[in-house]
Formats: C-alpha cells, sequence, structure tokens
C-alpha cells in the first residue's frame, strides 16, 4: 500500500461508498482483508456468512473483497448479477491443493463414496462435489450426511486435512481426507502456542480448526497436557460470537490463532480485550492484495469481473446451496 493511500484513506473510503451506491453495488468482506477495505463494506464476514449474504442480495453487482473462489460462488449462486474482484490475481493455496483431474481419480477409487469439499474450491472442483462445508459448518454438515446416509457412509473430504481431521475427532468417524492445507494456517504450529500462552498465562484461546497446531492441540487436551479451559475450536464466525459475549464478560486477554486480519473484527467487536496474534507471521498475502484503491477502481471502471461458465455453475450451484441451507 502506499504512502498516498494511508493518507487518503477517508477519501477514498467516501469515494467507494459513493460509486457503490452510485453502480448499485454491494460490498461484501472476508474477516481477513485489510481493516479499511472491512470498515467500508457493506458486509463482513465468514465463507459462510458471505454466501449467504451473496445469495440474498438485492443490488445488480456485488463486489467481493476476498480471494477469487470466493468470488465465483458469489457469481454461481447469483449468475444474474455482476460479480467484480478488485484483484483477479488474488488466489489461495487451499482452492490449488486439489485439481479437477485429482479429484475424479479420488472418486473412481471410491465408487458410492459422498464427496464434501470445503468450499475454499475452485468453481470445477465444487461441480464435481456432493456437499461444500466452511468451518462454522463442517461438523454439522458431515453429521447430516451421516443421519441420513447412514453412520457407515463412506466420505471423501478436502482438500483441508486439519479440518478434515477435526471433523474426524468431532463426529468419531473416519474419513478420507485429502492431504491439503491452507499455507497460513498450517504455519501456525504448537511452539507459537506454547510461546504466547507463556507470555499471556490465563488467556483464553481461540484456534481455527485448519490451523496447523489444532489437530495437536485437541490432542494434547485429550491427554491432560493441555488444560480444557479456555480453549475454543471456532470458525471466524464463531470468535466473533466469543468476542461479543468476551466484551461483556470483561476478559483481559485472548489468544487468537488464525490469519492476523481477524484481529480487526475481533477488537471492533470487543474494544476492551487484549486480542493476541497466536503467530504475527500468519498473514494471507492473498487476502491482503485487495486494496482500497483497487476496490474504487474495480467499482469505478467495472473492471475485473468473475463469470463461471453455465454448465459449470449449475452443478457447482447443488453443492453450494445443500452447505448454505444447512447454515
Amino acid at each position: 500500500m502506499t504512502l498516498v493511500e494511508l493518507v487518503d484513506i477517508p477519501t477514498l473510503q467516501a469515494e467507494v461508498r459513493a460509486l457503490a451506491h452510485e453502480r448499485d453495488a454491494v460490498i461484501l468482506a472476508h474477516n481477513y482483508q485489510v481493516p479499511e477495505v472491512q470498515d467500508v463494506a457493506d458486509f463482513v464476514g465468514d465463507s459462510l456468512g458471505l454466501s449467504q449474504q451473496a445469495a440474498r442480495a438485492g443490488e445488480s453487482t456485488i463486489v467481493f473483497c476476498g480471494v477469487h473462489f470466493m468470488a465465483e460462488t458469489a457469481s454461481i449462486l447469483c449468475p444474474e448479477k455482476t460479480v467484480l474482484i478488485p484483484d483477479p490475481d488474488a488466489g489461495c493455496s487451499l482452492a490449488d491443493a486439489i485439481t479437477p483431474h485429482e479429484l475424479r481419480a479420488w472418486q473412481a477409487r471410491h465408487p458410492g463414496a459422498v464427496t464434501v469439499m470445503y468450499v475454499n474450491t475452485t468453481a470445477e472442483i465444487k461441480a464435481l462435489t456432493d456437499y461444500c462445508v466452511t468451518s462454522s459448518n463442517a461438523v454439522a454438515v458431515v453429521e447430516h450426511i451421516l443421519a441420513t446416509h447412514g453412520r457407515d457412509t463412506e466420505i471423501l473430504f478436502g482438500p483441508d486435512m486439519f479440518l478434515g481431521r477435526y471433523v474426524e475427532k468431532s463426529t468419531g468417524v473416519a474419513m478420507h481426507v485429502w492431504d491439503g492445507e491452507c499455507h497460513v494456517h498450517a504455519g501456525i504450529r504448537p511452539s507459537d502456542i506454547e510461546a504466547t500462552r507463556g507470555a499471556h498465562p490465563g488467556a483464553d484461546f481461540l484456534i481455527h480448526p485448519e490451523c496447523g497446531c489444532s489437530t495437536s492441540v485437541m490432542e494434547y487436551v485429550a491427554s491432560g497436557d493441555v488444560a480444557p479451559e479456555g480453549v475454543h475450536m471456532l470458525s471466524t464466525g464463531g470468535m466473533l460470537r466469543y468476542a461479543r459475549e468476551a466484551g461483556a464478560g470483561g476478559r483481559s486477554a485472548v489468544i487468537v490463532a488464525t490469519e492476523t486480519g481477524m484481529l480487526h473484527p475481533l477488537r471492533m467487536a470487543a474494544p476492551g480485550v487484549d486480542f493476541v496474534a497466536a503467530n504475527e507471521a500468519a498473514s494471507c498475502r492473498f487476502m491482503k492484495m485487495i486494496t482500497l484503491s483497487g476496490l474504487r477502481d474495480a467499482l469505478r471502471d467495472g473492471v475485473h469481473e468473475v463469470r463461471v461458465p453455465a454448465d459449470v455453475a449449475e452443478r457447482a450451484r447443488v453443492p453450494i446451496e445443500r452447505m448454505v441451507a444447512i447454515g
């Protein structure tokens, strides 16, 4: 970000809001976006919440401040609308962890299995999927599958191995889990947790199930090596709900193990709480590619439209709508 943009943030934000009104556009921003983008958005949230907002949007244009697969999801849910992304190069390491060819081969090795894919995947992957999930509803979706198809149902879960293991431990059911990861969350290790908790004794600990430390933390809790008090495995939406309660509860410090952009909405929700990053380096360079000036340019010039081919969108819409319906 340039010095000029830093100085002119209020002016740029006012210009963005005026353009959004002029272009009949709604601005959706993920929790991991830079603060000045979050602050100018109509809605800020996690993948599930933003998918729901996209599905019910009344405006003719959706500007998605996130990574590319999120804008694809909005296009799939709203084919009649114009969907823009401020930077088309904002990708996702997790979405790149599995290709359509790899998924088809995996499915061929397990005929009849139910395919469950994290929403952090491309439209082509979703088109081959039975159910999409986010971190906030992955356990609920798998429990729904087991309840409707039987507890012995074979499930292919991907591409995030940490979320998959978390779901296995939560449901008590073994799945076939793809060996993929988010490079940011995988970089948050148990040693980070140990050091940060040591520096903040007694602080609550919020951990995203995508984190590289999530499975080991659950194992430490189960074995008694880590006290379960104050440990909360939460989606980003769950973290925000926690923050609103924490603000009322008067907690002084809370450690957060997820992408550092999440600290901004948490601090806004509970300004009296000291939210501390488990790893200050846990920043997604793709999320941070979206800038206020880029958002302004996309609105002003109508550039970087994301449109999913109709045949792919038709097939991909089914697992997404199942995800949104289960909530």
